[in-house]
C-alpha cells in the first residue's frame, strides 16, 4: 500500500475588510474587487456615520457572501441591539472605551461575535489586553490618536507581542488571537505589513478614499491586489 502524501502546505490568505462605507456603489465596488467584509460606523461623531436605513441598503448591496461588520464606540446593548436588529450584521466591532464585561453583554444580546480594537501605543500590554477579551473572535490593532479611530495613522508594529509575529506567529495557535491589521494601511504599504505582521486580516478606511467615508474604487482595486500580491510571496 502506497504511503498517504505529505498534506501541501497552503498559502497565508489575509482577509481584506473595507471600513467606513457609506454609499452602494462603493460596497458594490469593494465586493468586485474581492474583499471579505465591509464596515459600516455607527457613531455619530464620525463622518463617516451612517443611520440604520443607510446602513441596511448598504448591506444589501453587499450581498450574500460578504461579512458586514458594524462598528460601535461606547455605545450600551440597547442601542447595538437595535441597529442589530434592522441590519444584517454578521460581526460587531467595538472601538471605543468598553470594558470586556459590555463587550460580551452586547454581543450576547445580539447572538453576534465581535471584535475588539486596541489603540496601540507605548505601555499598552497586548497580552493583558487580549487576555481580557479573550471572548473576542478577533483582535483589532489601531493607531493611537486622541478620539476614536487611526486617522490614517501607521502604529509603530514593534509594539505587537513577537510570539504574535512570523515564523512564530501562527493563525491556529490558540496562544496568539486572530489579528486584524488597521492603521494608515493603503496599496503602498500593505504589502509590508503583511510579511511583517501575517495578520488574519487587514483592515483599510482613509487608504482606500477620495474624501472621509467616500471610497476610490481604483483605491480599493489596488489594495486588494496588493495583499493578493503579497500573499502570492
Amino acid at each position: 500500500m502506497n504511503p498517504l502524501p505529505e498534506p501541501v502546505a497552503q498559502p497565508h490568505r489575509t482577509r481584506v475588510k473595507i471600513c467606513g462605507l457609506t454609499r452602494e456603489e462603493d460596497v458594490r465596488a469593494a465586493v468586485d474587487a474581492g474583499v471579505d467584509a465591509i464596515g459600516m460606523v455607527f457613531y455619530p461623531a464620525s463622518p463617516r456615520y451612517v443611520d440604520v436605513a443607510r446602513a441596511a441598503a448598504l448591506a444589501e448591496a453587499a450581498g450574500p457572501f460578504v461579512s458586514v461588520v458594524g462598528l460601535f464606540v461606547n455605545a450600551d446593548a440597547e442601542e447595538i441591539a437595535h441597529v442589530a436588529e434592522r441590519v444584517p450584521l454578521t460581526l460587531l466591532q467595538f472601538h471605543g472605551d468598553e470594558t470586556p464585561e459590555a463587550c460580551t453583554l452586547a454581543a450576547q444580546r445580539c447572538r453576534l461575535p465581535f471584535m475588539r480594537a486596541a489603540r496601540v501605543r507605548a505601555g499598552l500590554d497586548l497580552v493583558e489586553f487580549a487576555d481580557l477579551h479573550r471572548d473576542a473572535a478577533a483582535l483589532l490593532l489601531d493607531a493611537f490618536v486622541e478620539g476614536y479611530g487611526g486617522g490614517g495613522h501607521v502604529f509603530d508594529w514593534t509594539l505587537i507581542p513577537p510570539a504574535w509575529l512570523p515564523p512564530i506567529h501562527n493563525p491556529t495557535a490558540s496562544a496568539a488571537p486572530r489579528i486584524v491589521l488597521s492603521g494608515g494601511l493603503n496599496a503602498q504599504n500593505v504589502a509590508g505589513a503583511i510579511e511583517r505582521v501575517r495578520p488574519y486580516a487587514v483592515d483599510v478606511s482613509s487608504g482606500v478614499e477620495a474624501a472621509k467615508g467616500v471610497k476610490d474604487h481604483a483605491r480599493i482595486a489596488a489594495f486588494v491586489r496588493a495583499v493578493r500580491s503579497a500573499d502570492a510571496g
